[in-house]
């Protein structure tokens, strides 16, 4: 039988080991698997056809009543589409997969839960605690493939649940569940499956400590959807993000809190992520994630060293984004940094990712460095370039519109940003982060 060897962490393939994988540089990741014969006798070749004669339907939706659900999926799930849920072991993906069970029970469809890794007492157990009576959800404690479809073909459920995807195999393959080889395959099978019976598949899948899911990202070019549940285990607040979604927007984001009775939704994030502090170092900023406007804390703390190079430390932020606003603060406001340690953290746990923070997150750190705090009430939108120049960025209407309903009366903005309607926030142009600098901490 022939065999190859596989990177668990990139996926890359070779005909001989390394220690050292060629493609990522990881060390021991290469593992041995078979390979399968996968010629076939091929019958009439396929035809093309004009785009125009395949027919159009919009596709069938299911809600849930969960609107942070709903909102990351694009307005519910899609019958028949394949989605991927990851997220580090014990975060809540399978609390929040069995609430999600219980409410498709409660509309009348029929749910198949497969269980790979825990028993049907300790769901049973779970199942009570969060007050769930059951009923509806059928519970399948299987580990093989073939099984598992053997008994999905013949219930015909309307949604069904695999979890794990670590913990499936199919028997023809002889590497163990959860390799790259395992993996590939019985994702193949499912999206087979969930396409030909319409049933609406989630797959779940932990993260490794690469944070990839089960070593390479194999699954992500399969599915239709993947969600990514994102948050400290240990807080009561979790994030889903869709990283990618076929049949809606990407980057949306549904906020949630871990109670004693499950996941509970957050109708409005922008109050967690932000508080009523008026010490030195605390900015107001807005994000965007996907289409909805979230207003965040970012926090900086500032001390002088006493090391030869300043300790830089970034929670929330990228840290090479931090040492670029460092240097145009120094440069272009004349606020020394380099004789301070500067910590900085973006309060709740959330990611930013977009540059519209940039003004927030100076300000806090001169504010931090001067120990005078920003007036309560300011919220700062724009991108910082390397000449120190404020940039504009997009949906700023939205950002203020949030800003308005949480109730701030000022905004600092670029000053090339286009004509605002809105009378309620008073906005203040600013060209340079000198000038916001000076309007916000004074001389």
């Amino acid at each position: 039988m022939k065999t190859r060897f596989v990177c668990q962490n990139c996926g890359a393939s070779s005909p001989k080991w390394f220690g050292r994988c060629p493609s990522c540089g990881e060390y021991d990741t290469m593992v041995e698997e078979a390979v399968g014969d996968r010629t076939q006798k091929l019958g009439k070749p396929p035809q093309p056809f004009p785009l125009s004669e395949i027919p159009f339907a919009k596709e069938e939706r299911q809600s849930i009543g969960i609107s942070e659900i709903d909102r990351v999926l694009g307005g519910g799930f899609v019958k028949g589409s394949l989605i991927l849920l990851g997220g580090d072991p014990g975060i809540g993906k399978s609390t929040l997969m069995l609430q999600i069970s219980h409410l498709i029970a409660n509309l009348g469809k029929s749910v198949l839960y497969v269980n790979g890794e825990e028993s049907g007492y300790q769901i049973r157990v779970r199942a009570e605690r969060l007050s769930i009576d059951g009923k509806g959800i059928d519970i399948l404690s299987a580990t093989e493939m073939g099984a598992i479809l053997n008994c999905a073909h013949e219930r015909k459920p309307d949604f069904m649940i695999v979890d794990s995807i670590q913990t499936i195999y199919k028997s023809g393959l002889s590497s163990a569940p959860g390799s790259v080889a395992q993996v590939r395959e019985c994702g193949g099978d499912l999206m087979r499956f969930a396409k030909e019976e319409c049933v609406t598949t989630v797959i779940i899948g932990h993260v490794t400590k690469y944070g990839a899911i089960a070593g390479p990202k194999t699954l992500e070019h399969i599915v239709d959807t993947v969600l990514y549940f994102e948050g400290d285990k240990n807080q009561q607040y979790r994030i889903i993000r869709a990283i990618k979604n076929r049949f809606g927007s990407t980057n949306e984001i549904g906020v949630f809190e871990m109670t004693e009775f499950g996941l509970k939704e957050v109708i409005n994030p922008s109050n967690l992520f932000i508080s009523d502090s008026t010490n030195s170092g605390s900015a107001i900023v807005s994000i965007i994630e996907g289409s909805r406007p979230l207003l965040v804390e970012v926090q900086a703390l500032t001390s002088p060293t006493f090391f030869n190079y300043p300790q830089r430390v970034a929670t929330g932020i990228d840290i090479k984004r931090l040492s670029m606003l460092l240097a145009v603060l120094e440069r272009r406001v004349g606020i020394s940094v380099y004789s301070f340690d500067c910590f900085v953290n973006v309060v709740g746990g959330i990611k930013v990712f977009e540059t519209s923070s940039d003004l927030g997150i100076i300000l806090a750190i001169a504010s931090s460095i001067k120990d005078k705090p920003i007036e309560k009430g300011t919220i700062m939108i724009g991108e910082v370039g390397l000449g120190g120049e404020v940039r504009p960025v997009h949906a700023t209407d939205s950002r203020l519109k949030e800003a308005e309903n949480m109730g701030f009366k000022m905004a600092v903005v670029p000053y090339k940003t286009s004509q605002l309607d809105n009378s309620k926030i008073r906005i203040v142009r600013v060209q340079d982060v000198n000038e916001a600098a000076k309007l916000t901490l004074g001389d």
